[in-house]
């Protein structure tokens, strides 16, 4: 008697089912791919060994792993439609900020007409906080003592008014913030001021365009104005 080995597919039967290998290879759909399973498990029990065959828990132990492979890939193509209708979404919300004042991680500030906005974010309390700004040279001009801060976004102004009494030029300054608790250096960082002039939107998500400061995502926004 002639027997074929248990579970064996002959390279034949494989090369007919995954087609011609030297073809240039592309992404296969689901059904695609579940065709060419069916067709591997069918082949698969036609040459059994009739003396051994596969049991019922064996086979339903493939479909299930098929069904689950399909079902992956349709949560994922699924997850990619949900993703862009999100980000359509944001994008829509976004538009409605431009114009808007917002603070922002950075250290520079503008000095025009008399007037410079920019802030801090104190993320530990201190017992005190002291804000420099300080001009192209790196030079102190101006020194805040704004006393003991909670963890949060203060918003600054500067009027141009240097501390020896004199007025700043307009133009580019920079803003330092040092803070401290119990005579330890305690963690806060400055905030630049700016409005949103545009919204843009590509494969890294939604971003809020700030002249002079850059491209931020809208979590970055520490406080809008």
């Amino acid at each position: 008697m002639t027997t074929i080995a248990e579970n064996t597919i002959s390279p034949a039967l494989l090369a007919a089912t995954n087609g011609n290998k030297n073809k240039a290879a592309g992404p296969d759909s689901p059904d695609v791919a579940q065709d060419r399973f069916l067709k591997l498990l069918v082949t698969q029990m036609k040459n059994q060994d009739p003396l051994n065959p596969m049991d019922n828990a064996q086979v339903t132990s493939q479909l299930a792993q098929l069904s689950t492979v399909t079902g992956i890939d349709k949560l994922n193509t699924t997850l990619e439609a949900l993703k862009g209708n999100y980000q359509a979404s944001q994008s829509l919300q976004a538009a409605t900020l431009i114009g808007h004042g917002v603070l922002l991680p950075g250290s520079s500030t503008t000095l025009a007409e008399g007037k410079a906005l920019f802030g801090i974010d104190v993320t530990e309390a201190a017992d005190n906080v002291t804000v420099t700004v300080r001009d192209g040279a790196g030079k102190a001009v101006h020194t805040m003592d704004l006393g003991r801060q909670e963890i949060g976004v203060v918003p600054l102004g500067w009027d141009g008014k240097t501390d020896s009494g004199a007025t700043a030029i307009n133009g580019e300054y920079t803003v330092t913030v040092a803070a401290t608790r119990a005579g330890e250096k305690t963690a806060a960082e400055a905030l630049s001021y700016g409005q949103i002039g545009s919204v843009s939107s590509n494969a890294q998500g939604v971003k809020i365009n700030v002249p002079n400061i850059g491209a931020f995502d809208i979590a970055a926004v520490r406080q809008f104005m």
